[in-house]
């Protein structure tokens, strides 16, 4: 006899199908069509509209030669034609290489260099940037300019236009869907422990899970509407490009967070949800009574990065704004743990909510599990809140892995889960907190930041012989960098000398805020203790003249 786990079904193709996001905007553009899709500025689509002009950028991006598995890049702040590149660009079979808008030159060059990217769609306002990103790349690249009418200014340095190029393309091009989930969907790059982007790519099936993900942690509705102040860039603005599609929502699209902007887009379109770092937060609570009190319904904001202390949550609550709090890595697709709401905190005083909402929290409902662990042994620490152990995380939201970079892949994924670098201890009902990073990353409003770029950079300057660079808690960015410099004997500087020498280099958000001189303490090996020096950033008597 045959049992049913035995029983040799064969897999076909109308049993299985490849899981891709870009399926969402095919039954969305069927079942809503006449629907808004996406807003920005005085001008609107429909999901039917949306589908018809990613089919058309697929086929232009063909017509240029892009072919299945190549890379295209995108330059440019949150804009109808990023959220076009999501879709059309793998619909054209291709890679989206989604870029830091905020990066340099040099880091740009680079990140186009090694994704190896076709072609390269350039937001008018950012093409002196690209200009001179492009001039470093040793391959030819295909530029398209997204001449967007709410650019302040730049010059059009492209080929053709993105508008003029979809235009002239098929709108009955045949979509190319990938042929296996495991296909790489989007390329993204962080900054590792060196300073180095890493290319982190992503599958479609990661892609599509973690976009349904957001849906059932957030409990979304029906045709939400949702606020761009998140980067698209960022983790593909965490699957949310795919996750709106999914909903039949509607993208308002924004290209600055200011404050005004994001309460005129609250009151005047009914934007229902949004995402951010605690900077988003604090510019919202900047707002005006008059602001504050322009829209009559709860608006729900997803957070991540630092914890949102206690003043900044209850000043959200007052507004209007409902704030959860996730946690995840570019590695992870964007979110990857949710610290899930229970019914008992509604009994809990601010601060004591505040408190619980810090924390990280639990597995992602698309993710198989999370533990702390001792990432020597692997076994998990107790659940007391105290014992330190480092966050892993396994499941089908874990990236595929670095672009040509098989031994930090394996490294990452030592033991059968991904190293976040994080560490943390795991609470007695499950909830996990993170307490340091041993990758001495910093994050400033929602940006990751190297430490160790930073110290390269301020080791360029003469007179410095010394430089440790660590997190200081920031009210509005969360963090911020703080350098101590040690100095070359006979040589002197000042910080304001240095900070401008380092934006001489470096992305200005990168850029220290403050810089300490004094002696930094050593272990008798000769390492800088980092702990000693976080310790010391929040002690007013441990600042020398700067």
């Amino acid at each position: 006899m045959t049992s049913a786990a035995q029983d040799p079904l064969p897999q076909t193709d109308a049993n299985y199908v490849p899981l891709s996001p870009i399926s969402f905007l095919k039954r969305t553009a069927d079942v809503f069509g006449a629907r808004p899709s996406v807003v920005h500025g005085d001008r609107s689509w429909t999901w039917s509209e949306t589908a018809d002009r990613c089919t058309r950028l697929a086929s232009a991006l063909r017509g240029l030669g892009v072919g299945e598995g190549d890379t295209v890049a995108v330059l440019a702040p949150n804009t109808p034609a990023l959220l076009e590149a999501h879709f059309g660009v793998p619909i054209a079979g291709a890679v989206l290489n989604a870029i830091n808008t905020r990066l340099d030159p040099a880091t740009i060059s680079h990140i186009l260099e090694h994704g190896e990217a076709r072609v390269l769609l350039v937001d008018r306002e950012l093409s002196a940037v690209a200009s001179s990103a492009l001039d470093a790349c040793s391959h030819r690249i295909t530029v398209i300019d997204i001449d967007d009418a709410l650019a302040r200014e730049g010059d059009r340095i492209g080929e053709l236009e993105y508008e003029d190029a979809l235009a002239a393309a098929d709108p009955s091009f045949e979509w190319l869907m990938p042929a296996d989930e495991w296909d790489a969907i989007s390329l993204n790059y962080t900054s590792g422990t060196t300073g180095t982007p890493k290319g982190v790519l992503y599958h479609h099936r990661g892609a599509y899970l973690n976009a349904l993900g957001n849906a059932v942690t957030w409990g979304l509705s029906d045709h939400p509407t949702y606020l761009w102040t998140l980067p698209m860039f960022h983790c593909n603005g965490w699957c949310y490009t795919w996750t709106i599609a999914a909903m039949g929502g509607t993208n308002v699209c924004l290209r600055r967070v200011e404050t005004s902007a994001m309460y005129d887009a609250i009151s005047t379109h009914g934007v229902t949800h949004l995402c951010g770092a605690p900077i988003v937060m604090q510019l919202l609570l900047e707002g005006s009574p008059q602001q504050q009190g322009s829209f009559d319904h709860v608006v729900k904001m997803m957070t991540a990065a630092a914890s949102p202390p206690a003043s900044i949550l209850a000043g959200m609550r007052a507004s209007g704004f409902d704030v959860t709090h996730v946690y995840g890595l570019t590695e992870t697709y964007g979110p990857a743990m949710v610290c899930e709401r229970q019914a008992d905190w509604e009994e809990l005083t601010v601060e004591e909510l505040a408190q619980r909402k810090a924390r990280q929290g639990v597995a992602y409902p698309v993710e198989e599990d999370v533990m702390v662990a001792s990432p020597e042994t692997m076994r998990p620490v107790p659940r007391d809140g105290t014992t330190i152990g480092e966050v892993m995380i396994r499941g089908n939201i874990a990236m595929k892995g670095y672009l040509k970079d098989p031994e930090a892949t394996a490294a990452a994924f030592v033991g059968g889960w991904f190293h976040t670098g994080d560490l943390g201890v795991r609470h007695a009902d499950g909830y996990v907190e993170l307490k340091d990073r041993s990758k001495d990353i910093i994050i400033s409003g929602g940006e990751n930041i190297s430490s160790i770029e930073v110290e390269n950079a301020l080791y360029r300057h003469p007179a410095v012989a010394a430089v440790a660079v660590v997190a200081k808690p920031d009210d509005r960015w969360g963090e911020t960098p703080c350098a101590f410099v040690e100095l070359r004997d006979g040589t002197s500087t000042t910080a304001d000398e240095l900070i401008a020498f380092c934006r001489e280099h470096l992305a200005g958000f990168k850029c220290p805020r403050e810089i300490r001189f004094e002696p930094l303490p050593k272990t008798s090996t000769g390492k800088v203790q980092k702990h000693v020096l976080r310790a010391r950033v929040d002690d007013p008597t441990a600042r020398d003249a700067l």
